[in-house]
């Protein structure tokens, strides 16, 4: 049984697994009205909550911690003032009850929970705040296949929010009011898989200072950086030669983007696959999934080299040695 521990950014989430089964899946996030996410002030919001998500994650799931084995943490990448809030909280928890530490890359845990809806093999359109990749599994590592040139999907839809007075997190606000909107031409900046998204968001700020209506800004946003991320996806998947999609990260939740992968993979003949909203937005239970698989493979910090694990908030998806896929092989 393994208890999972997610606090990369804006949610202090805790989940518990047992033999792939999602027992719970606790969080609570920090939220503004207006403006942005403030490391700081979301790492003390962590330092705030922990013990009673923690506490309501234990019983959620009706055991006790005795019966935990392992903690998993996400220590990468993220916000270093949330990624040390978490590790503190973690290492607290697993001195005090003797279990191990696994160390998970936030990015690979939205990757893996996929497992959870069948999907085998896929190519992964990766769509959060600050992370927008085309990702597949080759060669003993995730690959990435493109990226955003600039900032993360997420990152951009909250920036526009935040310049138009809807707060954070902005992305199911402005996806209500596209609901309403019509579309205006907006820039599309794609370079092979490559996407990038600041010219669009410069172009979106001028329209909506002229007085251009927000509804159809916000219809536009969605339709153009949407089908520039299904694009890419498309031509990840026909270069690899994987027939199937899954979309992972918190805009995934966006009921738009699914639509629209689910034309793009029913045109190619493939399958598209995405978890429920609560494993696609940050979560502990995507953390401990992946957790328990590193851990019987047999990654694991015991307790006296808890001084040796920390944070990194730079690392990669591409640069973790996916080493328990090798040996599912």
């Amino acid at each position: 049984m393994i208890l999972g521990i997610e606090t990369t950014a804006h949610t202090f989430g805790v989940g518990i697994v047992e033999e792939g089964k999602i027992l719970c899946n606790v969080k609570d996030s920090y939220t503004t009205e207006k403006g942005g996410i403030v490391p700081m002030d979301a790492a003390k919001h962590h330092a705030s909550v922990c013990n009673d998500v923690y506490d309501k994650a234990l019983e959620e799931a009706g055991v006790s911690e005795e019966e935990i084995d392992a903690i998993a943490i996400s220590n990468a990448p993220g916000l270093p003032p949330c990624l040390i809030e978490g590790m503190k909280f973690a290492k607290e928890k697993a001195n005090e009850l003797r279990v191990p530490l696994v160390p998970v890359n936030h990015c690979v845990a939205h990757l893996e929970i996929g497992k959870i809806t069948g999907a085998k093999d896929p190519v992964l359109l990766y769509a959060s705040g600050a992370n927008t990749q085309i990702i597949a599994y080759a060669a003993g590592k995730y690959r990435v296949f493109g990226e955003t040139l600039d900032i993360g999907i997420g990152n951009f839809i909250d920036n526009f929010a935040r310049y138009a007075g809807i707060g954070f997190p902005g992305g199911p606000k402005i996806m209500k009011l596209a609901e309403g909107g019509k579309y205006i031409e907006l820039p599309y900046s794609i370079k092979g898989m490559d996407v990038a998204f600041s010219g669009m968001l410069t172009n979106l700020k001028q329209k909506l200072d002229k007085g251009m209506d927000l509804k159809d800004l916000s219809f536009s946003l969605q339709e153009t950086a949407f089908a520039m991320l299904i694009e890419a996806a498309e031509r990840a998947m026909a270069h690899i030669g994987k027939e199937e999609l899954l979309l992972g990260g918190g805009v995934g939740c966006n009921t738009r983007l699914q639509e629209m992968c689910e034309i793009m993979c029913k045109e190619r003949g493939a399958k598209f696959f995405v978890p429920s909203n609560d494993l696609l937005v940050d979560n502990g239970a995507m953390i401990a999934y992946l957790g328990e698989i590193m851990f019987k493979s047999g990654i694991k910090v015991d307790v006296k080299d808890f001084d040796k694990l920390d944070i990194d908030s730079r690392q990669r998806t591409d640069m973790v040695d996916v080493t328990w896929r090798k040996l599912e092989k």
